[in-house]
């Protein structure tokens, strides 16, 4: 995906929503779409938590 596109809402939420609807379409019950929903947001949080530390970290004392 181009820095463009990225930028372009319509056409990144779209390739999200088309990657959810591919990983989903993969798992038989609601009860496994759950567990690997679950699973992708944890690693989301992760990714995010340390976003945040790094940034914190990375600040210069005023």
């Amino acid at each position: 995906m181009t820095d463009h596109q990225l930028c372009d809402n319509l056409k990144f939420t779209t390739a999200i929503n088309t990657i959810a609807v591919a990983i989903a379409s993969q798992f038989q019950s609601a009860e496994e779409q759950i567990a690997v929903a679950a699973v992708l947001t944890q690693i989301a949080d992760t990714i995010e938590t340390i976003a945040a530390r790094n940034t914190l970290c990375e600040k210069k004392p005023d």
